[in-house]
């Protein structure tokens, strides 16, 4: 056996070996920087589920950051399914205090695919305050939208869930990590976390710093983020001093207080089975979301060049449509990165729920770290020649 396939664990179902292939040659190159795990479900059926990397195990909780903003996005859509939540309602009419500053017509719709404006504070949040999503939603309730609101879209990195939270919060009395656990991960039993307890502290592995590789510095060098830019701001750069976001996600708080823009932990295998509880029947239980709440979560509402990031892309409602990122998906396809380089996702179509988590921390921003770009297309194609 060469060094390739040293650091590969796990197991997969027949037809699904080219997978485990092309993990193979991503585990070696993460090792270095901290291991990974990939955890792919089709059909309901945990299909793939590997690790590699020393300090990683199939059962180590990683931060998984962003990957909060689907579990958000899953349980606004239930409500909405449920008739408690109206898309096209105004944030204001459930929290006065947005109204000021201009923000009084933003509907929930808008927040949900990052067209609101408000994407920070001018003079930044602390770790304490990004940590709390009720602080954080306190602080930006008074403050004007850095563009009018529905106009244009700019990802709302930090502060999305704080926001949306707040609009769940004031419309049932309940907050979306009391729903999420009430209504998802204890009936699933998902090894995936929105406030990790205390007990399951020893499983949880540090996040580790950003370790670029040349492309990836070259990207850096030629593209810093401008003090008076929207990135800044949106990405706490004002903040002094800046909230270093490896801390951020080493940080007991975040962990326990589940910030839902980028508070979520758990394995590849707890993400990739709520996503296949979005894809199709997962225990005999038919999927969370009806055909109909699904495809308008999964509706593109913002598409072209970012305001934030200065890149194009697209954003459903909570949901990224992933079929903008990887052209092998089908169309209905919803999920979300996170800052690691971690991606996930449910494609009902083909039945598929996919997650690759990662320790290394990635470029500010990224969409998902470039191995998905290998790894999404052979799951698709192993998936479509084992149906």
């Amino acid at each position: 056996m060469n060094d390739v396939h040293v650091h590969v664990h796990g197991t997969v179902e027949p037809g699904f070996e080219s997978v485990r292939e092309v993990f193979a040659g991503i585990a070696a190159d993460e090792a270095r920087d901290g291991g990974a795990q990939l955890a792919v479900h089709h059909r309901g059926r945990l299909v793939v589920d590997l690790w590699g990397g020393d300090g990683v195990d199939g059962d180590s909780l990683l931060a998984l950051y962003s990957s909060s903003k689907g579990a958000m996005a899953l349980v606004v859509a239930l409500l909405v399914q449920d008739g408690v939540l109206d898309l096209d309602r105004t944030v204001a009419s459930w929290w006065p205090e947005f109204a000021a500053e201009g923000k009084g017509e933003t509907t929930l719709r808008q927040l949900l695919a990052h067209r609101a404006g408000v994407i920070g504070a001018d003079d930044g949040l602390s770790l304490e305050e990004l940590a709390d999503d009720r602080r954080t939603a306190a602080r930006l309730a008074g403050r004007r939208p850095f563009w009018e609101p529905g106009t244009a879209h700019g990802y709302h990195a930090l502060v999305i869930g704080a926001l949306v939270g707040e609009v769940v919060l004031r419309a049932t009395g309940r907050t979306v990590r009391e729903l999420f656990e009430e209504r998802v991960r204890a009936p699933y039993a998902l090894d995936y976390y929105l406030g990790l307890p205390e007990e399951l502290e020893p499983r949880f592995r540090t996040a580790l710093p950003l370790v670029p590789t040349p492309e990836e510095r070259a990207f850096l060098d030629a593209n810093p983020i401008a003090p008076d830019s929207l990135a800044a701001v949106a990405f706490n750069l004002r903040a002094d001093p800046p909230v270093d976001m490896v801390d951020y996600g080493n940080s007991r708080a975040v962990r326990a207080r589940a910030p839902l823009s980028g508070g979520g932990v758990g394995s590849a295998r707890g993400l990739s089975r709520m996503y296949a509880a979005i894809a199709g029947e997962l225990d005999g239980r038919p999927p969370l979301l009806a055909p109909g709440t699904l495809a308008e979560f999964a509706r593109v509402h913002s598409e072209g060049t970012d305001l934030v990031t200065g890149s194009r892309n697209a954003f459903g409602l909570g949901f990224v449509p992933l079929a903008t990122r990887y052209p092998s998906l089908g169309p209905g396809a919803v999920g979300h990165s996170g800052a690691p380089g971690s991606q996930a996702f449910a494609d009902p179509a083909a039945g598929l729920a996919y997650s690759y988590a990662r320790r290394r921390f990635a470029l500010m921003g990224g969409p998902g770290a470039p191995e998905n770009d290998r790894l999404v297309p052979a799951v698709v194609e192993a998936a479509a020649k084992a149906a």
